[in-house]
């Protein structure tokens, strides 16, 4: 999915949405979807159809929804992303602990020492307070990436939460990497150009 494309951020409000990272988790968490008794909007990240390749169990198996997974455990900082940008995460990580020649100079040693963990929400809502509230609490660090836009985006709703509860244990600011922000042109049409044309008069 396109991130200027992305719906979950307006369907997140309303709807329980996961949002799988690989086949192996998409049969897993598709399974609890239909088994539960509430509505669940299933996104699938296209270009997960080509690129992720894992062997998929016969038989049945669920994941729970609301659940989040730690992929990477960690104690310096927190990185909480769904879906494809973890597997942008993955590969960032690699070249900060080991960088390319072309890199090595701009990474200090300590910083590719740091002890990073990573959390898969799986489930955007509802969402693993829980876990990113003890990750952060530990780590006293936090970075959200995610496709959508940072403007209305899940990451802001989860920034505000572990800001109110985790606000005396955070030693930096939350810092948001998200896609591109959209603009209707429309609206700048009817809204900036009229208060434009007032500032140069």
């Amino acid at each position: 999915m396109h991130p200027n494309n992305t719906i979950s951020h307006k369907i997140s409000h309303f709807l329980q949405v996961a949002v799988p990272r690989g086949p192996i988790q998409a049969k897993g968490l598709l399974l609890s979807s239909i088994r539960d008794p509430n509505p669940v909007v299933f996104l699938e990240p296209k270009i997960l159809y080509r690129s992720a390749v894992e062997h998929v169990p016969l038989s049945s198996y669920t994941l729970p929804l609301s659940s989040a997974e730690i992929l990477r455990p960690g104690t310096d900082l927190t990185i909480v992303s769904w879906g494809t940008p973890l597997y942008t995460i993955e590969t960032a990580l690699s070249l900060l602990s080991s960088p390319p020649p072309s890199l090595a100079e701009f990474i200090p040693q300590d910083v590719r020492k740091a002890s990073i963990e990573v959390i898969d929400l799986r489930t955007i809502l509802p969402w693993d307070r829980e876990a990113i509230v003890d990750s952060v609490k530990k780590t006293g660090r936090l970075i959200l990436v995610h496709e959508a836009g940072k403007i209305g985006g899940v990451g802001s709703d989860i920034a505000s939460v572990i800001t109110e509860e985790c606000f005396l244990h955070l030693e930096a600011p939350i810092k948001r990497v998200t896609g591109w922000e959209y603009v209707c042109v429309s609206f700048l049409l009817a809204n900036v150009a009229p208060l434009v044309h007032i500032l140069t008069l």
